[in-house]
Parts: structure tokens; C-alpha cells; sequence
């Protein structure tokens, strides 16, 4: 088994309009994912929500003091809303579920192995 990171991006003017039904129907469907993952013979490790890009901060480093700024590093019409951590059979398998999780798009990688 490998690890993966599934990071999800999607347009955050969805919590514009978002009231407590559209809440409800996206948990759904992530519940319906993770049984997805399972399924497959993968595991949800972990994960988390973020809360939006406009609550983010950034440390950019160089010569002399980190410069501190509110906001994404990059101005995207997406943003990271949240992650998942996989561990699943392989890369196929990983690709496969990617596409089941309810995100515009999900950026999959492997999680390198360090050694201890």
C-alpha cells in the first residue's frame, strides 16, 4: 500500500450561497466517497475542510525577514478547500477514487516516504 494526498480545489463562491440542505448534500457525497474508498480496498487516513482562502496567510522567505501577507500565495480562480489522506493499493487505484471525490478538481500525490 502507498500514500497518497488528495488535494481539492473547487470555486469558493459556493458558500455564497450555500444554505444548510447544500451543506448536508455535500457531506453526503463525501460519505458516499469514503464508502467508495473502502470499497476499493483503500483507507481514509485522514482529512480536513479548510476553512476559505480568504482566512489563509502566507510566509514568503528570502534574504532577510519572512514577509507575512494575507491570502493564497497565487490568485486562482480556485482554491484548496480541503484534503485527503489515502492509503491505497497503488497510483491506479488512487486515480480511480480521484475521480469519485466530490471536487472540481483533486490534485493527487504520493506521500514520500522519509525514513525515521
Amino acid at each position: 500500500m502507498a500514500r497518497y494526498v488528495f488535494l481539492l480545489y473547487d470555486a469558493e463562491d459556493w458558500y455564497d450561497t450555500a444554505d444548510g440542505q447544500s451543506v448536508a448534500d455535500e457531506m453526503r457525497l463525501h460519505e458516499e466517497f469514503m464508502e467508495a474508498v473502502l470499497a476499493a480496498g483503500a483507507t481514509v487516513l485522514g482529512g480536513e475542510a479548510l476553512e476559505r482562502s480568504s482566512t489563509a496567510s502566507t510566509v514568503r522567505k528570502g534574504s532577510g525577514e519572512p514577509l507575512v501577507t494575507d491570502g493564497p500565495f497565487a490568485d486562482t480562480k480556485e482554491a484548496l478547500g480541503g484534503f485527503y489522506v489515502l492509503d491505497a493499493p497503488d497510483l491506479d487505484v488512487a486515480l480511480r477514487l480521484a475521480a469519485l471525490c466530490p471536487a472540481g478538481n483533486v490534485e493527487v500525490r504520493p506521500i514520500m516516504d522519509l525514513p525515521e
